[in-house]
């Protein structure tokens, strides 16, 4: 995964990361580690400004940084791109082992423009990102407790505002001389070495010089007003001179390259997130134990009181769920869009299966830049023949004939509903210039991938549905349907909804808290194994919990079941944007109204892609136990 999110990928981001965590991966397949000799050069990549209070990411060169002779875009993925990746050279080229102290990069008078525009950004606390070597550059912060080991932060911030010199008014400082240390481990055999370490000490220092400005004084390791020693912060203010300094050490290390990013993986608390795991492990394993034994035992004595009675010819009376078996598979209202939302599920389900398989082979390691958003957009294109056959076998169960016109209501719906929210949040993005906005080329693609191979692979799974034999039900249905007698009062149906859909967001509680840091606070995020667990115990949560309150409803002389079902554990995306909500109020800093919309925007659509997976999980599951008790 990418070192830091951009708005444009935080919905589908979130949508998988809710529901899916992997293995500990630390080579990424396909990615070769390069060796260098003494005195090559390497040249640092610069990415996106990034900040947590406003989400929107800005292109490097954005600001009036020292620039190359030439900007060169790397090549980027689908995934990069959809992430607002801009990474692009830098003037900053080292040589391999050579260190190098106060380099002069170039120098900036700023005029009021320029200023206004470096203060909005130390404002929003945006932070600088670089590349060496596909390593992210990360400030290693030392913990209070000396045997803790080091955390890293990713970037550092542009500058910082305070107080300067007994000044009563608040002044604004760039970082402008940045010291480097950049790691290496070498191969005693070949003599070459390997990057295994990208690090940063950003200073404010006001430069002096007399005579040339290529000469300074606060660069002279003999001076007393050197970098380190400086008292003079570089303050920003028009017509201030600002010069661009930097140093670079190398340090040997003793990591290997295979294992150069654990330290940037500490970021993560491995612990905590444990002890969340097990904790609802503990909550769902215990209470499914008690359910599967008392629902085995009463339905086996159900069933085998009703088989006694039949075999010795004794006349009785039907209760409970049997009384209904003559209207519990009858078709429920606007059963059609029934129909679309289990399609739509079903390719959920595959998307998410196959990047987590992606996941657990280390394909989704951090290295692999925008590796995760290419994983899930693949899949989900071309599960679209699963999505065309779930609804179409579904709908011809129910007696319909024009499926065409289904298969088309589930290759359109959904994304269209997405791709609604999507585009007007990517149009406040585009009207901020944030290189968050996704390009025109890209949403071009991404129209051809849906339109080009979704929508006729719906078509194709449609066709292959419809020319299957219709599921035939265990029970004949009557003609005139029962009248459903009164329930009580927790029977109601919007009582039940929301009841299951509370209890199956306690599966995920837990874990999402981490979850949305990892997402909103630029945290990286690689244990997918976390999430693996949380999908099983998340599938198991749905099921067992719409199949309870279904045996419930059946026993009420309820056969409504159809659409209750799927709402009673899809409700339970209502309870997650309840905890977006107030996440954001309690962690988060942002207080722009743009950034605003787009976090719920993006919260929105992950919520809703929560209820249709979550839904047709609770469906599939009382639609299996509702056949498998009536056939007994």
């Amino acid at each position: 995964m990418a070192s830091r999110k951009s708005p444009a990928v935080l919905a589908i981001s979130a949508i998988f990361l809710l529901l899916v965590h992997g293995a500990h991966s630390f080579y990424q397949p396909g990615v070769t580690p390069q060796d260098f000799f003494n005195g090559d050069r390497l040249k640092v990549k610069v990415n996106t400004l990034t900040s947590t209070k406003t989400q929107l990411p800005y292109s490097y060169y954005s600001l009036p940084y020292c620039r190359p002779e030439r900007i060169v875009d790397s090549i980027e993925n689908p995934g990069e791109v959809l992430h607002g990746d801009r990474i692009e050279n830098s003037p900053y080229v080292f040589s391999m082992r050579v260190d190098q102290k106060c380099n002069i990069v170039c120098r900036l008078i700023p005029n009021a423009k320029i200023v206004k525009e470096f203060k909005e950004k130390i404002d929003d606390e945006y932070r600088v990102n670089m590349i060496l070597d596909n390593l992210p550059l990360v400030i290693p912060i030392q913990r209070p407790d000396q045997e803790a080991p080091t955390v890293y932060q990713l970037g550092f911030h542009v500058g910082l505002k305070g107080h300067y010199a007994g000044s009563k008014e608040e002044k604004y400082f760039i970082h402008n001389h940045l010291a480097f240390t950049v790691k290496y481990h070498k191969d005693m055999r070949t003599g070459t070495a390997r990057i295994v370490g990208f690090e940063v000490k950003p200073f404010s220092v006001k430069h002096e010089y007399e005579g040339k400005w290529t000469k300074l004084p606060t660069c002279d390791p003999h001076s007393k007003h050197t970098v380190v020693n400086s008292n003079s912060p570089q303050e920003v203010a028009e017509k201030q001179e600002i010069i661009f300094t930097y140093d670079v050490e190398f340090q040997e290390s003793d990591v290997k390259w295979a294992s150069r990013w654990d330290a940037y993986l500490r970021m993560s608390d491995d612990q905590t997130n444990w002890f969340s795991i097990v904790n609802s492990l503990l909550n769902v394993l215990f209470p499914s134990c008690i359910v599967a034994m008392f629902m085995l035992r009463t339905l086996h004595r159900d069933i085998s009181k009703d088989n006694e009675l039949e075999t010795q010819e004794e006349a009785h009376e039907e209760t409970g769920w049997k009384l209904i078996h003559g209207d519990v598979f009858r078709a429920p209202n606007n059963f059609e869009l029934l129909c679309v939302y289990v399609g739509t599920g079903a390719q959920l389900f595959g998307m998410i299966l196959v990047t987590m398989i992606f996941a657990v082979l280390g394909f989704l390691s951090p290295s692999n830049r925008g590796g995760l958003m290419t994983t899930m957009l693949l899949p989900f294109v071309f599960m679209g023949l699963f999505a065309g056959y779930a609804s179409v076998r579904l709908y011809k169960m129910f007696q319909g004939t024009e499926w065409m016109k289904i298969a088309f209501r589930t290759a359109v719906m959904f994304p269209a509903t997405i791709s609604a929210i999507f585009i007007a949040l990517n149009t406040l993005i585009w009207g901020q210039n944030s290189s968050g906005a996704v390009p025109f080329g890209t949403m071009l693609t991404l129209v051809y991938f849906w339109f080009g191979i979704s929508v006729p692979l719906v078509f194709v799974g449609g066709y292959i549905g419809f020319r299957k034999p219709a599921l035939e039900d265990p029970v004949e249905t009557n003609e005139v349907p029962r009248q459903i007698p009164e329930q009580a009062w927790y029977m109601n149906p919007v009582f039940s909804i929301l009841v299951g859909g509370i209890l199956t967001f306690g599966a995920v509680f837990n874990e999402l808290y981490f979850i949305l840091t990892s997402i909103w606070l630029n945290q990286l995020y690689y244990i997918f194994g976390f999430l693996f667990l949380v999908f099983i115990i998340l599938i198991i949560t749905c099921a067992e919990i719409t199949i309870v309150l279904c045996y419930f409803q059946l026993c009420s002389e309820d056969y409504l079941w159809w659409w209750r079902s799927y709402l009673t554990s899809g409700s339970s995306a209502l309870y997650l944007f309840l905890y977006a909500t107030f996440y954001f109020f309690t962690k988060l800093e942002i207080t722009k109204l743009v950034s605003v919309l787009l976090y719920f925007g993006y919260m929105l659509i992950a919520s809703y892609a929560f209820f249709v997976f979550t839904g047709t999980i609770g469906f599939y599951a009382c639609f299996w136990f509702t056949r498998l008790i009536y056939s007994s």
